[in-house]
């Protein structure tokens, strides 16, 4: 192959996250209701019968079906898990999707339900649902605690091969977990995370204007 091929496969190319393929694939949602002239957001507590995460609270979503759009899949999920029409979720806009250690890809959304008096759980799924005020956030911040990851390569690993052999000196990764506490309700892990995010996106745009 010469130089003129190389630059014909990769020009024009749009960059993309390496090993996406092989990445899970999940959108979900952030809830915006509005009661009494006041925005809420809205959380589901997920269902005790479900096999992963049971009791947990959480955002609606789930995983992006082959061929989906990320914002699509968001969109229905919640459909599906409110007993909404896809039509009752408006004003829907991307935050930053995250990208986890775990081999997932977590591309999250914030929009609008438009009437919650037409929110019918699935109960295969849900266990119930809440609405916490968005000031509430906006006053209080999380806790926030540091896990630590460690690198413990498997057996057979060849040592050998690498400078330091098995005294290398591998790079450990931090990650903050936040938690939020409101009335007796625990919010933390993934829903935390994309919390945290939205209101830090709220209060940078205020700060700007």
């Amino acid at each position: 192959m010469n130089f003129k091929k190389i630059t014909n496969t990769l020009s024009g190319r749009t960059p993309t996250i390496l090993g996406h393929e092989q990445f899970m694939k999940f959108a979900v949602l952030l809830p915006l209701v509005e009661i009494e002239n006041e925005v809420h957001i809205l959380f589901e507590v997920r269902a005790l019968t479900l096999r992963r995460q049971p009791g947990e609270v959480c955002f609606p979503g789930g995983k992006i079906e082959k061929g989906e759009d990320p914002q699509k899949a968001a969109i229905r999920e919640t459909s599906e898990e409110l007993g909404i029409k896809e039509s009752d979720i408006t004003d829907v806009f991307p935050l930053d999707f995250m990208v986890s250690a775990f081999g997932t890809i977590i591309y999250p959304f914030a929009g609008k339900i438009t009437d919650t008096e037409k929110i019918a759980p699935n109960v295969a799924e849900v266990g119930e649902v809440f609405m916490v005020p968005l000031s509430f956030f906006k006053k209080n911040q999380p806790d926030s605690y540091k896990i630590n990851f460690q690198v413990e390569p498997e057996d057979g690993f060849p040592f050998d091969l690498i400078i330091g052999g098995e005294n290398y000196n591998w790079q450990t990764r931090t990650m903050h977990e936040y938690f939020y506490r409101h009335n007796e309700k625990v919010i933390w892990g993934l829903t935390a995370r994309v919390l945290t995010h939205f209101i830090e996106l709220l209060d940078n745009h205020k700060q700007n204007e």
